[in-house]
């Protein structure tokens, strides 16, 4: 396989991105840390847990994108058995990336407008899981730091594969239309995490 000449920027900071979170936000809790937990957890061992899983998807999705850009995402490395030097099917790399975008600005936009809601008094967020818990300063930890990271990483996911897809010879004749596409269903997407959002939170 030819190399590939790319802009490969997307790709490290998205991937950077994902590490600075992995580490400082959800290892870091799993390790006991309370910066963002403002009250007591019912179960604190299960949220470790779940901030270590979070945590180490995150990280390699971070490095899924250096997938995009590195040569060992477009061949098989020598030291995997059985499949070594063989090409990767770009869909492998792109499909996966793609999803990962439309869920990280859905999941982010829609976070963001629902906590709007919350603090505009039009909704009531009920969260379970918590002995003590100050609803409105999880709230604003929300909608300051989480929802934004992942409308950022969604947004460096989607450069990044497009990037990736442009330098792909046989989606050429798709791409455009694919794009449009792709953004009507991140659109669509974000208008259904809103709307079941505020279905289960509205007050009647």
């Amino acid at each position: 396989m030819s190399k590939i000449n790319i802009k490969v920027w997307p790709s490290y900071v998205g991937c950077f991105w994902a590490v600075i979170y992995a580490v400082f936000v959800r290892f870091y809790q799993a390790a006991g840390g309370s910066i963002g937990l403002p009250g007591r957890l019912a179960e604190p061992e299960g949220f470790q847990m779940a901030s270590y899983i979070a945590g180490v998807v995150v990280m390699i999705a971070g490095f899924y994108l250096l997938g995009l850009v590195k040569p060992w995402g477009r061949t098989v490395p020598s030291w995997m058995p059985l499949i070594s030097g063989k090409d990767v099917h770009p869909l492998l790399l792109l499909v996966p990336t793609l999803i990962g975008c439309a869920f990280a600005i859905a999941h982010g936009v829609s976070g963001i407008v629902t906590k709007i809601l919350h603090l505009a008094g039009i909704i009531t967020i009920q969260i379970s899981g918590w002995i003590e818990l100050d609803v409105r300063r999880l709230v604003l930890w929300d909608l300051l730091v989480y929802e934004p990271w992942f409308i950022v990483m969604g947004i460096l996911a989607g450069m990044a594969a497009w990037n990736y897809a442009k330098e792909t010879t046989f989606l050429h004749p798709f791409l455009r239309r694919s794009a449009i596409l792709y953004v009507c269903l991140i659109i669509l997407l974000t208008a259904l995490f809103v709307s079941a959002i505020i279905f289960d939170f509205l007050k009647f």
